[in-house]
């Protein structure tokens, strides 16, 4: 009882409502802060960074000595997983992440695992949980199996994730062993970040959008309730939050179906009509449009009030509905908070 009374965000997680709402913001860690682009300069790339647990730990602290936020949000890839599965990883500039081999072509047999990937994660996890404030929840997370293989498959990110819906499509056995696979190895790598320090964790599935109805129920909901009955039986307080992206009209069967404890809305989502379709007492975290808050002025504070009524009767958590650009002034950040905490 004293740990969620002393931590706002985990105690909303729980069940809890809060006036004002906790507030962390998706990717807080990272390129839009003076301070995080200074230490990517001296580090070199990403994943230098990224595997790196002092500087990774030194990542996830600065927006908390900043701003403030309720929640910390580990620094880290979705793409660590597939990487410890045993695909190559690296970061082309200007173009995002690659894989090789591309399951499209070769056999998930023809990997060598390479578990040790894991490792720095979890001391960076310690790291910050050792230097966080007590009030502030700490926050894991994972991809979630659809998102993490329509990396695998294409070998990097796609606009449709084309390659990855055919193969699903065209040989469900391959593509179910990926997801199994990917699901088997979430569950060790988000069981290891709990027992490292986290408080929560969050599935992120950035590409659920792109599915049919009954593929989002193969391929997003039942992969995800798998990861999420396996880590309630090792770890029953822990809260999940599932952050299905462009989800829309699926969003009620993936909160009744997959057992999560709170669902991410991204910025396309009306937060009156989820609260009306959502179970009443789920924990929603949402979800203010990144745009909005670069544009400010405002649009920023009516999509906030709006935001905040809309879910002014059930546990919530404010958040963005994706991640925070890089060109974000830190004075709207700010005033932000202000909104958010003060009104």
């Amino acid at each position: 009882m004293t740990e969620t009374i002393e931590r706002p965000l985990l105690n909303v997680l729980r069940g809890k409502r809060s006036d004002p709402a906790p507030i962390w913001l998706m990717r807080q860690a990272g390129r839009y802060l003076p301070e995080y682009r200074k230490l990517r300069a001296d580090k070199g790339g990403f994943l230098d960074l990224v595997y790196d647990s002092d500087a990774a730990a030194e990542v996830t602290l600065q927006p908390i000595r900043r701003f403030g936020f309720d929640g910390a949000i580990l620094f880290s890839d979705i793409l660590i997983v597939p990487h410890a599965l045993g695909q190559d990883l690296w970061f082309e500039t200007g173009e995002g992440p690659r894989l090789a081999p591309k399951l499209s072509d070769a056999a998930l047999g023809d990997l060598e695992p390479a578990r040790h990937h894991l490792k720095p994660i979890y001391a960076t996890v310690s790291k910050v949980a050792a230097a966080l404030p007590d009030e502030t929840t700490f926050l894991g997370f994972a991809g979630s199996p659809w998102t993490v293989a329509s990396y695998m498959v294409a070998g990097q990110g796609s606009r449709d994730q084309q390659a990855a819906r055919a193969l699903a499509y065209g040989d469900p056995a391959k593509f179910t062993a990926i997801v199994d696979a990917i699901a088997d190895l979430t569950v060790e790598y988000l069981s290891g970040q709990i027992e490292a320090g986290v408080h929560a964790v969050q599935l992120f599935d950035s590409w659920s959008g792109s599915l049919s109805p009954t593929q989002f129920e193969r391929w997003v909901i039942a992969p995800t309730a798998k990861i999420i009955g396996a880590l309630k039986k090792r770890h029953p307080d822990v809260p999940v939050i599932g952050f299905p992206k462009g989800a829309g009209g699926k969003l009620a069967a993936y909160a009744r179906e997959t057992g999560i404890d709170a669902i991410g809305l991204d910025e396309t989502v009306d937060p009156i009509w989820a609260d009306s379709v959502l179970p009443g007492d789920l924990p929603v975290q949402g979800n203010l449009d990144p745009l909005a808050l670069i544009a400010s002025g405002d649009d920023l504070a009516v999509a906030t009030a709006g935001i905040k009524r809309a879910f002014a009767g059930r546990p919530h958590v404010f958040n963005l509905g994706h991640g925070i650009l890089p060109h974000t002034p830190i004075d709207n950040v700010e005033r932000l908070l202000g909104l958010v905490r003060e009104g």
